[in-house]
């Protein structure tokens, strides 16, 4: 019923300024028309049909709006009412002094003009600080939470916000973080971060095609996964070129930590006193300690730069040599791990058959 209600409104709101708006025209070409009731029917039913497709067009809008609402946490809505509010209240302060110059009658439209603009741009200002700092104001609102308490005395701290690479998000192993459950907090994708994937995914080659269109494919999955803990922030700086570099300046001005895997990015992010979460280190802190004596079942798949040496590899990628392992080449065979070396490219094991260790 709401729905017929809304479309006969603008249905009728267009048949109106279409039949009304004839008198717009100047007289003199008023007086050409030979049947101005004619005339005005067929602005009147034009009119009623461009009503028609905006009231479709706004009942859509309003669907989706109101999905969104009713799926929005009590937390995010009331926090983003209160940026909405606050926003509008600070753009009729700073606006006010604009009505009170004497603008001549020829540019009196740039009143109205500066004024709902700068409301729009205020508004979404209070969205965008309420999405990033809504959760220290409900602290504020209410301060005898226990979690408050905890914080205020030192034994609880809070959660930073996470700020993720493009790297990472392309990586996809941030999706798996997430359904264990090991990365907490709020995490922020800023909309250069966006840009690039989208650059990428419209870019000529077509490695980097692919790239940019799996970094949005997973971007889209957690963020529908994870609706409460995914933000796109629009925060953007113009006179800074490069993204890793938007990325340090932003994860420096929320106070935030910086979650990426590109190893040169988060050495320049170390420098500048950036917390920085690399899933690399992440991988290699979890990977499995193996110590002289362990026994590991591995498949030899070739032979290595000595002649009775062969090669396998973990699970995790690791190359294990193995000593006298040549004559195993494409079998399976159990090893006796003899030592371990980290270098930079990844960590080695050394290891003889079984058999062999023993004999």
């Amino acid at each position: 019923m709401l729905d017929a209600i809304i479309v006969l409104s603008f249905i009728i709101a267009g048949a109106g300024i279409g039949f009304y708006s004839l008198e717009l025209l100047p007289i003199a070409v008023q007086k050409e028309v030979s049947n101005v009731d004619a005339l005005r029917t067929i602005i009147g039913v034009f009119g009623a049909i461009v009503g028609g497709a905006v009231g479709l067009s706004f009942q859509i809008t309003y669907h989706r709006v109101e999905t969104k609402v009713r799926e929005m946490p009590v937390d995010v809505l009331l926090t983003r009412a209160i940026g909405l509010v606050v926003g509008l209240l600070v753009a009729n302060l700073m606006l006010a002094p604009l009505f009170l110059l004497p603008i001549p009658e020829d540019f009196a439209f740039i009143k109205p003009l500066v004024a709902i603009l700068g409301s729009f741009i205020s508004a979404f200002s209070g969205i965008s600080l309420a999405d990033t700092h809504g959760r220290s104001f409900l602290r504020l609102i209410n301060p005898h939470t226990v979690e408050t308490m905890l914080l205020a005395e030192g034994s609880l701290k809070p959660s930073p916000t996470k700020v993720l690479d493009t790297s990472c998000i392309i990586d996809g192993r941030i999706e798996n973080l997430l359904e264990t459950g090991f990365l907490e907090g709020q995490i922020l994708v800023p909309q250069f971060v966006l840009q690039e994937l989208q650059q990428l995914a419209d870019g000529a080659k077509d490695l980097k095609r692919v790239r940019g269109r799996r970094g949005l494919e997973i971007l889209n999955r957690i963020k529908e996964a994870y609706p409460d803990r995914i933000a796109i922030n629009s925060m953007d700086y113009e006179d800074i070129t490069t993204v890793d570099a938007k990325l340090v300046k932003f994860a420096q001005e929320i106070d935030g930590t910086l979650l990426t895997n590109d190893y040169n990015l988060s050495k320049v992010a170390s420098v500048q006193k950036v917390p920085v979460l690399n899933v690399n280190d992440l991988v290699n802190a979890v990977r499995p300690s193996y110590l002289p004596g362990d026994n590991i079942d591995i498949k030899i798949l070739k032979e290595g730069k000595e002649p009775s040496q062969g090669i396998g590899y973990l699970e995790d990628g690791t190359m294990v040599v193995v000593e006298e392992g040549s004559s195993y080449v494409g079998g399976e065979v159990r090893v006796v791990v003899t030592s371990a070396l980290q270098t930079s490219a990844g960590r080695m094991i050394f290891a003889k058959p079984q058999a062999s260790a023993f004999a």
